[in-house]
């Protein structure tokens, strides 16, 4: 049975994933809210990696709701590419902080699939960074995420959080369409 602590994470989360999504600025607030919720619901299962994410998130948000409004010298923040060299160092960079933390769940901790989780983790603050930077690379990167996270949050029996994600994953192929269309507008000055 789905628990109203697990329903209002997700409502919000839903809300914000969405709004990111269509490059609504009120992303950020609305994914502080879920994503303090997702951290208690996530140390009840025992996935720490995920609880440490949600922190992250939290942290962010403020930042990445700031930069969205004045990062560009006082101005909102254009969306733009990341560049190769920059996903060039990242996804190794991604693999082995995902060794790392994995290790260290799985030695000093009771979590469950320590090195699934802290994939969910490492990828989930790569994508965090990029979107804040309003980088179209963040969606392929949720993608991959969402691809990690959907079995994981399904065997903890999350399945309202499985299939919330599973919808994440096909809005991260929609609005990587969509920032894709609307950067090429920026650029065009239409």
């Amino acid at each position: 049975m789905t628990s109203p602590l697990e329903l209002a994470a997700n409502a919000f989360t839903a809300a914000a994933i969405l709004l990111a999504g269509r490059n609504n600025v009120h992303t950020w607030w609305t994914g502080i809210v879920g994503c303090t919720l997702f951290g208690v619901l996530f140390a009840q299962n025992r996935l720490y990696a995920d609880v440490v994410l949600q922190m992250f998130f939290v942290g962010t948000g403020a930042l990445g709701w700031w930069r969205w409004l004045h990062g560009n010298n006082g101005a909102p923040l254009p969306i733009t590419h990341a560049g190769w060299r920059s996903l060039a160092w990242m996804i190794p960079a991604g693999i082995a902080a995902t060794a790392a933390y994995g290790a260290l769940l799985h030695f000093y901790t009771n979590a469950y699939a320590p090195f699934i989780d802290s994939a969910v983790l490492v990828f989930s603050v790569i994508a965090q960074l990029l979107m804040m930077q309003r980088r179209i690379e963040n969606w392929p990167v949720w993608l991959l995420v969402n691809t990690i996270a959907v079995p994981l949050y399904y065997s903890r029996g999350l399945h309202l959080t499985a299939f919330l994600y599973l919808c994440f994953w096909v809005n991260a192929i929609v609005s990587w369409v969509w920032w894709t269309r609307l950067a090429r507008r920026e650029r065009a000055g239409t």
